[in-house]
């Protein structure tokens, strides 16, 4: 069966690998790109008074990688890479406490050094907030997305914190593929969609196509990462949609699996 990935193509190919490893056909139809902000002045001043914030919670990989690119061009944390000290990110952070949505995001700063204080057992925005604590009076850093949903500084502030919510990259859409595209005129067993963004893109790419996006050829699997997602695509009009347990590519890959055994045996 082929699966269409709709992520941006440089976060694609270890979904791919665990599609192909399940013995689907991976089909590369990336419909938005990843670009961090070139000038972040309010990012540069967040980084270089860190010490004023009890929590950064980092929701998406993107996040965390946009944060870090940045830090590299703070003059403290160029001062603290010349001196050449030992573990100077985790010096950096030893004054503030981090939270990861999602097994990847926390990874990613484990990556870096940094074993975040706390991951949800749910990945969605809504879930990290149990775990920060006693919020009254405490300044909550919020690196994410600019079109991200404000659900959680809201309850950061509903809860008697301060969210300081930044943006720090920004999707854009993706020129699209034209392999992509033949496979989903000719038909795809099922199309995958790991955020609203490529909820969104998808629609307005394939319209721009010539195609309708809730009527494909082969009526195919529509598969969700998770419930915020699956509201963007019924939003959009889709129906009869799949969601994964585990609200990550692997989830995705396990919904896959179980839909395609029991096909073969229905």
């Amino acid at each position: 069966m082929k699966v269409l990935i709709t992520r941006p193509r440089s976060q694609a190919d270890s979904f791919a690998e665990a599609l192909a490893a399940s013995g689907f056909e991976p089909v590369f139809f990336p419909v938005i790109e990843i670009r961090p902000f070139e000038e972040n002045v309010a990012l540069d001043r967040a980084i270089a008074k860190l010490g004023c914030y009890d929590w950064v919670v980092f929701t998406s990989v993107n996040g965390v990688e946009a944060f870090f690119e940045r830090m590299k061009f703070t003059p403290e944390h160029t001062e603290i890479t010349e001196k050449k000290e030992k573990n100077s990110v985790n010096s950096v952070f030893s004054v503030v406490k981090t939270a990861a949505i999602g097994p990847k995001t926390a990874q990613s700063l484990r990556e870096r050094g940094i074993e975040p204080c706390f991951v949800p057992d749910e990945y969605v925005a809504e879930a990290i907030l149990p775990g920060l604590g006693d919020l009254r009076g405490r300044w909550v850093l919020l690196p994410r997305a600019e079109i991200a949903r404000k659900a959680l500084p809201e309850a950061v502030a509903a809860a008697g914190g301060v969210a300081h919510e930044i943006a720090v990259y920004r999707t854009v859409p993706a020129e699209p593929d034209p392999d992509g595209l033949a496979a989903l005129k000719s038909g795809v067993g099922a199309v995958t969609f790991t955020s609203p963004s490529t909820v969104e893109n998808f629609v307005e790419t394939l319209r721009r196509a010539g195609l309708d996006p809730l009527r494909l050829p082969g009526d195919p699997i529509i598969a969700c990462i998770g419930p915020i997602t699956q509201k963007a695509a019924e939003d959009a009009g889709f129906s009869g949609l799949m969601v994964a347990e585990e609200y990550t590519t692997e989830g995705l890959v396990n919904l896959l699996n179980k839909l395609s055994i029991v096909n073969r045996q229905s």
